[in-house]
Parts: C-alpha cells; sequence; structure tokens
C-alpha cells in the first residue's frame, strides 16, 4: 500500500451494521509511501495507523 499527503483512506466496517471510515493522511512516517501513517478522522480525531486489508486508499489525483 502506498499513499501521499492528502490521500483519503476509505476503512470498510468489520462487522455486520459498522458503518465505513474515511480518514486523511496528513503524515508518511514509513518509506516510499508506505504505513505507517499519521491520519485525521472526519471528527477531529488524529492516529497513526498501519492499515489493513479492510482498507482502500483513495488518492487526491482520483486514481485508485
Amino acid at each position: 500500500m502506498r499513499a501521499s499527503v492528502g490521500d483519503r483512506l476509505l476503512i470498510h466496517g468489520r462487522i455486520v451494521g459498522q458503518q465505513d471510515r474515511t480518514a486523511e493522511v496528513v503524515e508518511i512516517l514509513g518509506e516510499d509511501g508506505g504505513p505507517p501513517y499519521r491520519v485525521r478522522f472526519e471528527d477531529g480525531h488524529e492516529t497513526l495507523m498501519s492499515p489493513g486489508p479492510d482498507t482502500v486508499v483513495r488518492h487526491i489525483d482520483g486514481d485508485e
């Protein structure tokens, strides 16, 4: 997985009824755009994240 600052991570719900979440990548801490990432969720919460298989990168240029 590779991301850039400004990309969005779409994290799919892991259980039935759980909403998908979106987070903006605000800092890349890995090499060559790899995880971990510092992300900011829509509610303003920030955390470090190493996305798993339930996460999709939405690049700011529109590519996936």
